[in-house]
């Protein structure tokens, strides 16, 4: 490669473009391209987690049914967080709180997402009768995948950027109009960029740890056969670790707490509770579930139903008593003695004034009450 080809490609590289559009139109339908990432991280989490639910012994679409009340439960509680923890652009000064609804201009607090997204899935596990920690491994590589494809929502909205950098792979930023979901165009007919740049592109950056993530998890539940919550305590406590340090890039406006961005704090606290957890786990319940299962999935309760029918069946034809041997309950079997009609007999005559002599069923000869 030549000298002037390669000072072109690290000039290129060197100013790596964002979207100047956030929103796209299919006729009279807004597409906005932030929550079509949310909704494709939502769909392979759901993929994959029904594979490796079924992989531990689980029914197929299960995690569908529990992903109905996880997802919106997480999607209000990531939405709650970031509201919570950056509250101005709402009920500051000049916020307008109607926007807290605006989940498509993006802010969603991952912290919030999973606290709020396990109580659904919690609730959604209880109704099935499945196990919440088994679920939870079977879920966490989908979970951690689908942040990272929910991160480049933020580069369409040209957002959540870090600081300056000359590295090869800065980034510029348009300056966003939130109300047309576009970049502002200038006097000069084009697109604004923020001042400063080009900027370190954290959303990239956690994506990239993301899938990291996964594949840890992915190789460390292969490789170890991990059980009751221990997949996820991983993903949990790896992503905090790649949180930390890209929090500490990030130069947008945030809630700090003795010197740190309180999104530090809270990776910090997390990760903690992790490990603990992990540890705890691990001697507490050493190997993996036999079941998905709290008690029995549905089909195996019926089907002990229909095998106790088939044993009372069989005991209705087959009795067995104590000591007895076993004796057939049929059709032909004889009658019980009291459901028996008395067989017609004639009565013996006494002679020599002995008393008189019954003939019986048996055979044998029984001597009369009457003289």
């Amino acid at each position: 490669m030549s000298l002037t080809a390669a000072h072109q490609a690290a000039t290129y590289l060197a100013d790596l473009p964002s979207p100047t559009k956030a929103q796209y139109h299919l006729g009279p339908i807004p597409i906005r391209m932030y929550a079509m990432c949310i909704l494709a991280g939502i769909l392979l989490a759901v993929w994959l987690g029904d594979k490796r639910w079924r992989a531990r012994g689980g029914k197929p679409q299960e995690v569908v049914d529990i992903a109905i009340w996880a997802v919106p439960f997480g999607l209000v509680g990531g939405r709650l967080y970031h509201v919570i923890t950056t509250s101005a652009p709402y009920f500051g000064k000049d916020g307008d709180p109607v926007k807290a609804l605006y989940v498509w201009q993006g802010g969603l607090g991952i912290w919030g997402a999973i606290a709020l997204g396990g109580v659904g899935a919690y609730i959604g596990c209880r109704r099935r009768g499945a196990s919440f920690r088994t679920f939870a491994d079977a879920a966490a590589p989908g979970i951690v995948l689908a942040q990272a494809l929910g991160r480049w929502g933020n580069w369409f909205n040209n957002e959540l950027y870090g600081s300056h950098t000359s590295l090869p792979w800065g980034l510029n930023v348009h300056v966003m109009d939130t109300t047309t979901q576009a970049a502002v165009i200038g006097p000069d007919g084009k697109a604004e960029l923020v001042a400063g740049g080009p900027f370190h592109p954290t959303f990239l950056y956690e994506s990239i740890w993301c899938v990291g993530v996964a594949v840890l998890c992915l190789w460390a539940d292969r490789r170890f056969k991990l059980g009751y919550g221990r997949v996820f305590a991983i993903y949990v406590a790896a992503y905090t670790v790649g949180r930390f340090w890209i929090e500490s890039l990030r130069i947008d406006d945030a809630h700090h707490f003795l010197g740190m961005r309180l999104n530090d704090w809270t990776a910090i606290i997390v990760f903690v509770g992790a490990v603990v957890y992990f540890v705890w786990s691990r001697k507490k319940y050493p190997g993996r579930e036999t079941t998905p299962y709290l008690a029995a999935p549905e089909e195996t309760s019926e089907a002990a139903e229909d095998a106790g029918e088939g044993a009372l069946t069989e005991a209705a034809l087959v009795g067995e008593q104590d000591g007895e041997p076993e004796k057939l309950v049929a059709d032909s079997e004889p009658a019980a003695a009291d459901d028996q009609e008395p067989p017609d007999v004639a009565p013996i005559p006494a002679q020599d004034g002995g008393p008189e002599v019954v003939s019986t069923p048996t055979g044998k000869a029984n001597e009369s009450s009457n003289p």
